[in-house]
Order: C-alpha cells, then sequence, then structure tokens
C-alpha cells in the first residue's frame, strides 16, 4: 500500500495534474476577487470564508480526473484489480495521495492567501482547521467520482457533474463554521457536522469505488 502511494505521489507531482495546478488555481481566484468587487476591506473580509471554500473546492475539482485515468491509459488497474491488494484498499491510496497533492497544500497556503481577502487575524487557525478537516472529504468523493467516469474519453464535464452535487454539504458547513469563526461566534455544529462527512467519506466511499471500479473493468 505504501508503495501504491509513494507511485501515486511521484505522478501527481511530475504530471503536474494535482500539486501545480490546483495551487494555481487557488492564488488566481484569491488574487482577482479583490479586483472583481472592489478594494472594501469590510466587504472582502464577509465574503472571505466563502470564496476561499469555493476556490478550494474547484483546485481539488481540477486534477480529479487523473485519479484513475492514468492508471487505465496504461494498464496498471486491470494489474491492480488482479493483484493480492484489495480494490478498498487501492481507492483510499488513490484518494489520500490526491489529498497529500492537492487539499494539504491548498490547505497550508490559504492563510497566506487570505490576506488579500482582508481576513481577520483570529480566522486564520479556523481556516485552517475547517481546510484540514472538509479537504480530505472532497478527495474521496472525487475518488468515488472519478471511479464512476474511468474508461469514459473525456470524462471530466461528467465527473464535475456527478461530483459537484455531493460536495455541496462539505462546502456549506465548511464556509459556516470558518464564517462563525471569524466573528467570534460558536461554530461547534457545523465543525461536527464537516467533520462527520469527512470521517463517513473515508470510511463508507473507498468500499463504494472499489464495487464500481469492478462493476467499470468487466
Amino acid at each position: 500500500m505504501i508503495a501504491l502511494l509513494l507511485r501515486d505521489l511521484r505522478l501527481a507531482v511530475r504530471a503536474g495534474g494535482g500539486f501545480g495546478l490546483g495551487l494555481v488555481f487557488f492564488l488566481i481566484v484569491t488574487v482577482l476577487v479583490p479586483f472583481g468587487v472592489g478594494p472594501e476591506g469590510a466587504l472582502l473580509a464577509q465574503i472571505a470564508p466563502g470564496i476561499l471554500w469555493v476556490a478550494a473546492l474547484l483546485a481539488c475539482l481540477l486534477s480529479l480526473d487523473r485519479i484513475f485515468a492514468l492508471d487505465y491509459e496504461d494498464g496498471t488497474i486491470d494489474l491492480l484489480a488482479t493483484s493480492p491488494l484489495p480494490l478498498e484498499g487501492v481507492a483510499a491510496m488513490k484518494g489520500l495521495a490526491h489529498w497529500l497533492t492537492t487539499g494539504l497544500p491548498l490547505t497550508l497556503v490559504a492563510p497566506g492567501l487570505a490576506v488579500l481577502l482582508n481576513m481577520p487575524a483570529g480566522a486564520y487557525s479556523w481556516l485552517l482547521l475547517t481546510l484540514l478537516i472538509g479537504t480530505p472529504a472532497l478527495s474521496f468523493i472525487g475518488t468515488f467520482g472519478a471511479a464512476l467516469t474511468v474508461g469514459v474519453k473525456r470524462g471530466g464535464l461528467l465527473l464535475s457533474l456527478l461530483v459537484l452535487p455531493l460536495y455541496m454539504p462539505t462546502l456549506l458547513f465548511g464556509a459556516e463554521a470558518l464564517r462563525r469563526g471569524a466573528e467570534g461566534a460558536d461554530n461547534t455544529v457545523p465543525l461536527l457536522m464537516l467533520a462527520g462527512i469527512t470521517l463517513g467519506t473515508i470510511g463508507l466511499l473507498p468500499f463504494v469505488a472499489a464495487q464500481v471500479l469492478r462493476i467499470n473493468l468487466r
């Protein structure tokens, strides 16, 4: 499993589909928003939680089609399906590799980019926490979506249409927890809901993705 994880990490860095592209997109969004809405600091601070979470969601979405596509094209996924490794473990490692190359870097750079949106100083810890809790759910939901569309030519648009509705609860609770934290209000409920969604996706979706892969590879 560790060897598979390290292989996926190397492929993601070499292909540039996860690490580089996601960070660049996240940077572009946070830089362009102040130009679009104006330099009003109070307005930027008010919309910053939603903007940062939407940018993180879309940045994760950009690289989802690469989770299984490269392995499908070169036949690696067929070898993995017939190997002693369970497909559930393969799907879990794919989701973890996507998070390590996309979700985690976005989480780490988000506080630096939040300065451009005039986010209050007390909100940076909540930004890190909500992204750290919520982005794994984006990766594992994306892994399930990628398994559904594996083998589909130009399935990127279909993948986006399938995954975006599933992303909505994570986006809503993540942005709400960050907004309440920035305002100094109690955000326990949205944080717990966000954590529950993440734990549920990590615990269940690798098994669902593995079953979908078995069906698609028949």
